[in-house]
């Protein structure tokens, strides 16, 4: 085994497959931050609310203003983002910029889970492995301020990593469809495809189960395989035309961001050398350096373990570790993982369930018994009370603010409690906490809830 890691550590690949990512990842981030500022969200999602639902851990990640800087503070934030994203595609000041973007992206979205996605969970880890790689060398701006940087060769771990990082999306999203809603029920696709019947052309066939069943199955198939058709020379054209045609599908069908487009620009990291070598060549045709390299394009070696550069090595093998191990941890919890959501993020679980809430928040005073209804929408955007009102540590969380809020009015020694109602995938509605327990007794942390109702058909 040591033999094997060690020849296949030593074996080097062209630079290029690096830099072609680093510019079609730059170039959707720089979309993405101007959508997100073009569509007012940055007011909406991190200024304008009252409240904000933290991570488990991440108590203290606030927004500017909470920290007595001005609302404009966010704006840029935004800003510093748009730049870093810029740096990232052309290559500019790239240590800085990707350093920056890292930062930055992962600050916003640790402010409030409310908007906890996928992508944007991949878009932090994609520029966290960014961020430690040379995709800066060849074909940057970088490069045509200092020459002496141009790398024709880099270790194939390197680009190995990138696609290890993509291809682990597809899979656990795969892996996580083998359940009996998604392959049996046709659920949640027998609610969403019959809402996209006007489509053109293909609307019609949508109204059918059969549909469902079909897209279930081949969703499933899809994710779990995509990357070895991807690796496979003989397959690859047909396998990215599969890529393009099934994230534009779920793109138009589905309100899901830019996650198409990221996905369908990443992809390409799996195609051969000699394509990024001619991308790159094609772009040195219509933007030609003014100088050429004086002392040639050199090639970085993999380091022995002794040499320098061995800790981003061990980094990234840490870092790839984690991501298999990660999304594993929903084995660790009992009962209906679509229903408690314990383990739910950060494990590639994409579009697997519909689930709907109602919460009614009972607020009690300690001394005079007296007990009323919290007005959740006093407190919360609609996003914000619908997220809520279906995930357990939110509940835990607003029920907490309800506590400090009424005890800062006068309320002696706040209890709250909660009545909420579930509906997943379908089925009735149904209790969905312990509705006589006082939530404000209770400590998030990663160990079992449970103080949810066990799920039952």
């Amino acid at each position: 085994m040591k033999i094997i890691l060690t020849k296949y550590f030593a074996q080097t690949s062209s630079s290029a497959p690096l830099a072609v990512f680093r510019m079609l990842f730059g170039a959707a981030m720089v979309l993405s931050t101007a959508r997100f500022l073009a569509l007012g969200w940055v007011r909406e999602q991190y200024i304008a609310p009252k409240v904000h639902f933290p991570y488990y851990g991440f108590e203290w990640v606030k927004p500017l203003q909470e920290y007595g800087l001005p609302e404009a503070s966010m704006y840029a934030v935004f800003g510093v983002m748009m730049l870093a994203a810029l740096g990232m595609m052309l290559g500019a000041w790239y240590r800085v910029a990707s350093v920056a973007f890292f930062l930055v992206f992962t600050y916003v979205e640790l402010l409030d889970k409310t908007y906890y996605l996928n992508h944007y969970y991949f878009v932090s880890v994609m520029s966290f492995v960014l961020m430690l790689l040379p995709a800066h060398r060849t074909f940057s701006i970088d490069v045509r301020r200092k020459p002496a940087l141009e790398l024709d060769s880099v270790p194939r771990w390197m680009i190995d990593v990138v696609k290890f990082q993509v291809g682990i999306v597809y899979v656990f999203a795969g892996i996580a469809k083998i359940n009996s809603d998604w392959l049996f029920r046709a659920m949640p696709l027998a609610i969403w495809l019959p809402a996209n019947d006007t489509m053109p052309l293909v609307g019609w066939a949508l109204r059918y189960k059969e549909t469902a069943y079909l897209f279930s199955w081949a969703g499933m198939l899809f994710d779990c395989t995509i990357p070895l058709w991807l690796s496979w020379k003989r397959s690859r054209i047909l396998a990215y035309t599969a890529v393009v045609v099934f994230h534009a599908l779920t793109g138009w069908m589905f309100q899901i961001g830019v996650f198409p487009l990221v996905m369908c620009l990443v992809t390409p990291i799996y195609f051969s050398e000699e394509w990024h070598k001619r991308v790159i060549a094609w772009l040195q045709r219509v933007f030609p350096s003014p100088q050429p390299s004086p002392t040639g394009r050199g090639s970085l070696e993999s380091p022995s373990p002794s040499g320098r550069g061995v800790g981003v090595r061990e980094i990234l093998i840490i870092h790839c570790l984690l991501q298999l191990l990660i999304p594993c941890r929903i084995w660790l919890y009992d009962g209906n993982t679509f229903w408690t959501e314990e383990g739910y993020r950060f494990a590639w679980r994409v579009m697997l369930m519909e689930k709907a809430g109602d919460a009614t928040f009972f607020v009690k005073d300690a001394q005079t018994g007296r007990e009323g209804v919290a007005l959740n929408r006093e407190f919360l955007n609609a996003h914000q009370e619908k997220q809520m009102a279906m995930q357990p540590d939110m509940i835990l969380h607003f029920a907490k603010v309800l506590k400090k809020h009424y005890a800062a009015r006068g309320v002696i020694n706040p209890r709250v409690r909660a009545e909420v109602y579930v509906t997943l995938n379908g089925r009735p509605s149904r209790l969905y906490i312990d509705s006589s327990i006082d939530l404000t007794r209770l400590q998030d942390d990663f160990s079992q809830k449970k103080w949810i109702l066990p799920f039952r058909e």
